[in-house]
């Protein structure tokens, strides 16, 4: 096994400030952010084995114990300080929060505090469109608006993200003026019947200003193939700009061929091995097959609940200590390749990509 220093997690969420019932629980716990089949429980998957295994240490309690009894002691403890134990224990040392998710969430410098660790904004641009429309009365003072918005969030987030854009599929190039007038006109005037922002034109526009920016965007997959951003990494190479690449699982191969052959786009090596639990290892030796071991980045991608930091964190440092630790012993590499190799994967990287202190 190859030792992993404490990580920076560079893309998560905060976590639920109520105290959670079972029903909450399972709703955070799954995948689909409702309950389970009536006669199933989301314990059941090998995220909540997970859970069992790395969290009740952490509360008192013994490894795999019954859920009732952890959610019991979770209660006595009350959300506050399980919070605290859980998030202190989970071995990372920076988050970087997306703050673009409703609900009750903790902001960057709550997380910071409960875990004793850094924390740093991550701005959503559909959120930010979607608070520029609210105080904006026309299309031109949208338009102005938001482009003072993506330039002040850029002085203060370490990142952009963006959701609905990657998985819609993106078409390469920047629209232009007359097509985002029109745009945003139909949005701006259809809001009061649905008031997200999904239009393929105002989010390529978003997309183009948050690359002018600077900022590293992040483009959140799903359950999208990342190959259709192919052409729009082609568009953005040589502008100064990394894209990351996340939650590409199960395309996480796809994934890390895109960060293999674009020179400014990464891929995240994290949620997939919370998802796949005691296969992490295996998930993640087949990206490090085709990723630069300079492109990959941990993160958790957790949501609500601290446990899917601690269990992001532990089953990612358990798999590369495996993948690692492996090749060392098979003579491949040599046990100072892999201790830097590591660090690379788990700080390193990030912290180089997001200009975090200590980037070498």
């Amino acid at each position: 096994m190859i030792d992993t220093p404490p990580l920076v997690d560079q893309y998560c969420h905060g976590i639920l400030r109520t105290e959670l019932g079972l029903g909450t629980f399972e709703t955070a716990l799954g995948r689909t952010g409702t309950l389970p089949a009536p006669g199933t429980t989301f314990f059941d998957t090998q995220t909540g084995f997970a859970v069992r295994r790395w969290c009740p240490p952490l509360l008192d309690l013994e490894p795999h114990c019954p859920p009732a009894r952890y959610l019991a002691r979770r209660r006595e403890l009350g959300a506050l300080e399980a919070g605290r134990r859980l998030l202190r224990g989970s071995g990372i040392s920076t988050y970087l929060v997306d703050t673009g998710v409703p609900g009750d969430l903790t902001a960057p410098h709550e997380i910071a505090a409960a875990g004793a660790a850094d924390a740093h904004e991550i701005v959503r641009l559909e959120l930010l469109a979607e608070q520029v429309a609210d105080t904006s009365g026309s299309v031109a003072s949208f338009l102005a608006n938001l482009a003072e918005a993506v330039h002040t969030a850029a002085a203060s987030a370490v990142a952009f993200a963006c959701v609905t854009g990657a998985r819609a599929g993106l078409d390469p190039r920047p629209p232009g003026p007359g097509e985002v007038r029109g745009a945003a006109g139909r949005w701006l005037a259809g809001r009061r019947r649905h008031g997200r922002l999904d239009d393929p034109v105002l989010l390529r526009h978003l997309l183009w200003n948050a690359v002018a920016s600077g900022r590293p965007l992040q483009l959140q997959l799903g359950m999208a193939d990342p190959m259709p951003l192919a052409a729009f990494a082609d568009a953005t190479s040589g502008l100064g700009t990394d894209l990351v690449l996340l939650h590409g699982y199960p395309y996480h191969r796809q994934a890390a061929h895109l960060a293999g052959v674009h020179p400014h786009v990464y891929t995240d090596a994290g949620p997939a091995l919370v998802r796949t639990g005691a296969r992490a290892a295996g998930v993640l030796a087949e990206i490090m097959e085709l990723a630069p071991f300079g492109k990959l980045l941990y993160s958790s991608g957790a949501w609500g609940l601290p446990e899917l930091h601690v269990v992001g964190a532990r089953l990612f440092s358990q798999a590369l200590g495996r993948v690692l630790g492996g090749w060392v012993a098979d003579g491949a590499w040599s046990g100072g390749d892999a201790r830097r190799v590591a660090e690379m994967i788990a700080a390193g990287n990030a912290r180089r990509v997001y200009g975090l202190a200590g980037a070498a």
